[in-house]
């Protein structure tokens, strides 16, 4: 299960991109983490919004597989984000956790922390759906 998963988010070119980083893989969740880089902020300075979905989206869906069998893949039908806070820090650490698992859909939810050395605060919660697709 674990290296499915390190295997496909090492496709994807956005994670890349920014930086994100798989921090840990257990059956039903995943935790994702990006550094806010400054082509990552918006124009406060805050990690922009889209980094905060971009690591949340992702470590809801990669949850989400880790309870899928090896024929199928997952793809996000819809998510939704509510942000709490801005996100001031080092980096951003996304949890992704799967509340309902199903053949047909899966529900998902993840939290959001922008985290320095001595703090950690949420900055964003998710819920959504994901679809298992055959490969």
């Amino acid at each position: 299960m674990e290296q499915r998963i390190r295997d496909s988010f090492a496709r994807q070119s956005m994670m890349e991109t920014l930086g994100a980083t798989i921090a840990s893989i257990t059956p039903g969740e995943v935790v994702i983490t990006a550094p806010i880089l400054g082509t990552s902020r918006q124009q406060q300075g805050y990690a922009h919004a889209a980094l905060t979905f971009a690591i949340g989206d992702s470590a809801a869906g990669y949850s989400a597989l880790t309870l899928l069998p090896e024929e199928q893949e997952v793809m996000t039908a819809e998510i939704k984000v509510n942000l709490l806070a801005p996100g001031a820090g080092d980096y951003l650490r996304a949890t992704g956790r799967v509340i309902k698992p199903g053949r047909r859909l899966v529900v998902v939810s993840a939290e959001v922390h922008a985290v320095t050395e001595e703090t950690e605060k949420l900055i964003a919660v998710l819920q959504g759906t994901m679809i298992p697709v055959s490969l």
